[in-house]
């Protein structure tokens, strides 16, 4: 049976293709915002995409249960999903995230004409011990857009990039995994995250 994956409508995000990308990884993918269906699914996705803030906000009651579920069933936070797994942003004032991960979210400061948003190609450099990069080399290219980094702990960093300084492109805390570029618009790279999040670790 395919595994039962649902990702979560708060009314931010490119669920579409993120639901494209699940189902070519394998899995049987339901775009949903019932508590009912988040707490009783084989793996959760938080993606979304836009300000840390709004995302909380329209996320709303819902991350109760998303913290709750957190607890049992395994989570992907994408983009914006991974910063809203992090304990508080400074985007647009300092905002309360679901505090699945420890570490703060911040913006990039340019050192030398460097340009925000980061955007485009770039590498990860990987943790090859975690299960959500088996069969990846220690250095892949994925695609990223994002203005804001997360600063986490080296255990919660499973992999890092630079631009304008290292980050945190990759993190993990119990059964709760964050990425904050985009895997269903990096190749096979990113294909091949989605079939482990799937296969190895739901």
């Amino acid at each position: 049976m395919k595994k039962k994956i649902v990702i979560i409508d708060y009314g931010l995000g490119n669920l579409r293709s993120v639901l494209r990308g699940l189902e070519r990884a394998g899995a049987a993918p339901t775009i949903t915002a019932d508590p009912e269906a988040i707490t009783s699914a084989d793996g959760i996705v938080l993606p979304g995409v836009g300000a840390f803030r709004d995302g909380m906000e329209m996320l709303g009651g819902l991350a109760d249960t998303v913290v709750a579920a957190a607890n049992e069933t395994p989570l992907l936070g994408i983009c914006l999903g991974m910063q809203m797994l992090m304990d508080s942003s400074e985007e647009h004032g300092i905002h309360r995230g679901l505090g699945l991960v420890p570490g703060d979210v911040k913006r990039f400061v340019p050192a030398g004409g460097e340009k925000v948003p980061h955007m485009g190609w770039n590498t990860i450099n990987i943790d090859p011990k975690t299960p959500l990069f088996d069969g990846l080399h220690e250095e892949e290219y994925v695609y990223f857009v994002h203005s804001y980094y997360a600063a986490a702990a080296p255990p919660n960093t499973i992999a890092s990039t630079t631009y304008i300084r290292p980050f945190a492109s990759a993190v993990n805390a119990g059964l709760t995994y964050g990425v904050q570029f985009h895997p269903e618009k990096s190749g096979a790279v990113g294909l091949k995250i989605l079939e482990n999040f799937i296969e190895r670790i739901c």
